[in-house]
């Protein structure tokens, strides 16, 4: 559900881009913790509140910090049940990448998070959170009967609805390029990589030779991603793909695993019960301004079958 996706990143992540300029001068000093809330029996402590509180005030934003913390022990526990786990390598990629993307080192990073009170590892478990937490959503709204299908009943509504006719969508054959940076090398290495990932970008000129290529080259990989049909394309590559032209490749992105770019092999409009399906499915996905209200929704579920305890 990219729109979904989109929605996270957003509500997650940008909302910190103030605090990079935050200037703080002052030591918030250490405080006992106790249990303050009981929540399906996992405890919310008046340490995570404070730091919640402290997280808050870094990002300009009003906000209930005990009740936040209450939801997103909610989120976490309900994405635990779903099978949804995010690993600390996933986690530490993130927190890189926001570091990276403000210009920041991770020790300027990490300095911000524990001068101001809200420390690393409250803001690292909110990255796993919101990370979890939007697995979760795009599980439970992919479509709208909550099961990620289109039936076979509401195709042929949908078809009927546009006078009969199968919609279409591009289908495109792709090449991933990663190359590979490991974690424990990444704060000195990142930008040679870059450099060596946007030469080969630079010369890429269709799929055929990428292999033969990339066998000259140190730690780089080349995935044959197949047939990928334009609903199906990861919300963070999409635009890019759909903006490149057939033979060419997408600008380089640092990623957890590196820095990557696809290429385009081949691309071609087909029509069929498949296509339909997910076309129609991305049509009822929603857009950004519903994914709030979704989300909420979703919390206000959780919360009504909830054992939520005050101390």
């Amino acid at each position: 559900m990219p729109t979904m996706r989109k929605y996270l990143f957003s509500a997650g992540f940008a909302l910190l881009l103030a605090a990079t300029s935050v200037s703080v001068t002052v030591m918030t000093p250490a405080f006992a913790s106790e249990i303050k809330y009981v929540v399906n029996d996992v405890p919310v402590t008046s340490g995570d509140i404070a730091h919640r509180a402290a997280f808050l005030k870094l990002q300009r934003k009003k906000g209930d910090a005990a009740q936040e913390m209450i939801d997103q022990t909610l989120r976490l526990a309900e994405a635990k049940r779903l099978g949804i786990r995010i690993t600390d390598a996933q986690v530490d990629a993130a927190y890189q990448r926001f570091a990276s993307g403000n210009k920041m080192q991770l020790s300027q990073l990490d300095g911000v998070m524990e001068k101001s009170g809200v420390t690393k590892g409250h803001f690292k478990e909110f990255i796993r959170a919101q990370m979890a937490w939007n697995q979760a959503l795009s599980a439970r709204y992919r479509s709208g009967d909550g099961t990620g299908a289109v039936s076979e009943q509401d195709l042929v509504r949908k078809m009927l609805e546009k006078g009969g006719s199968k919609p279409s969508a591009t289908e495109y054959m792709l090449q991933q390029v990663i190359f590979v940076v490991p974690a424990a090398e990444r704060s000195a290495t990142l930008a040679k990589r870059k450099r060596e990932a946007d030469a080969m970008r630079a010369r890429f000129n269709g799929c055929s030779t990428t292999h033969e290529f990339a066998k000259g080259l140190i730690d780089v990989t080349v995935r044959d991603l197949g047939r990928v049909l334009a609903p199906q394309l990861p919300s963070d590559w999409a635009e890019q793909i759909k903006a490149t032209k057939v033979g060419g490749a997408t600008v380089t992105r640092e990623t957890e695993r590196g820095v990557e770019f696809i290429g385009i092999c081949s691309s071609r409009e087909v029509s069929d019960d498949k296509v339909a399906q997910m076309v129609f499915q991305s049509e009822g996905a929603g857009g950004d301004k519903n994914a709030d209200e979704l989300s909420k929704k979703y919390v206000d579920e959780l919360k009504a079958k909830a054992r939520i305890v005050k101390r």
